[in-house]
């Protein structure tokens, strides 16, 4: 089965303050987003990853979009343990509280933070065990884990090793049926950059299957430009979308989501 993602970041900021979302107050986003996708005549299931602000008012209107979040800690309230001395910090239990089912972990702007937090305490730490333990959390609490995994452009010379690594320490002792990994080509992300074509992903895809056995999607930003060549790939089993428009009209619109996920499944009959 194939499937959509969506990774809203901070998209929710008004424009009044710097940011990109057109609606002026921020409660009411998650709940637009949310029924707006409800609305779409998709054929594949959709997963939306909301900030947290954001959360219960897209569960209170979802039925048919599962609805996650953007990661949790690595830590979390248990019996004899912690009581939820956990300040600043979102567990995955508290999550699940709330009716959250997913969580999108190891997105490289998580890791980008994870390796800042390290430096600063040496060269010698793993963000993919912190991540390990994050994926940990996730599953002990019933959650439903997309798993980010990407070589960055200095990486690219020794990538599979990078890649094994990311998927052999962060997967360490999980349980493989709740995981979906996101493929994420740091290289390639952000303006001017020139994405992967269509022999590097399919390489990469069968790689990561070769090492675990996880669905795949491609987390480059799926896009206009890109939906119908992503959905050619067998070994990718869907996308995960951030922004939908670049340029001078920078930004996510739901609009052109829809655009994308409709191009993604014509790309899907025209290769079966």
């Amino acid at each position: 089965m194939k499937k959509i993602y969506l990774n809203l970041k901070r998209f929710d900021i008004p424009k009044s303050f710097d940011g990109i979302s057109k609606f002026e107050r921020n409660e009411t986003y998650g709940s637009t987003i949310t029924t707006g996708i409800e609305k779409m005549n998709l054929n594949l299931p959709v997963t939306i990853y909301f900030q947290e602000s954001n959360l219960l008012p897209a569960l209170s209107v979802a039925k048919n979009v599962r609805i996650g979040c953007q990661s949790v800690h690595f830590e979390d309230v248990k019996k004899g343990g912690s009581f939820g001395a956990f300040t600043t910090f979102r567990t995955a239990k508290a999550m699940k509280a709330i009716n959250v089912s997913d969580t999108i972990i190891g997105h490289c702007e998580e890791r980008k933070y994870l390796s800042y937090l390290l430096s600063l305490g040496g060269p010698n730490g793993d963000i993919n065990k912190i991540l390990n333990e994050e994926i940990k959390r996730a599953q002990e609490a019933g959650l439903e884990v997309l798993y980010c995994i990407g070589e960055k452009a200095e990486e690219q010379e020794h990538k599979y090793d990078v890649l094994r690594h990311q998927l052999e320490v962060g997967l360490k002792d999980v349980d493989l049926s709740k995981i979906t990994i996101a493929y994420e080509p740091v290289w390639a992300i952000g303006p001017g950059k020139v994405p992967p074509g269509k022999e590097y992903i399919e390489d990469i895809a069968k790689f990561v299957k070769s090492v675990v056995d996880c669905p795949i999607v491609y987390g480059g930003g799926l896009k206009m430009e890109n939906a119908e060549m992503i959905a050619s790939i067998p070994e990718v089993d869907g996308g995960l979308i951030a922004l939908t428009k670049f340029g001078a009209d920078f930004g996510f619109t739901l609009e052109d989501f829809e655009k994308i996920v409709l191009t993604y499944e014509k790309g899907l009959k025209n290769e079966g």
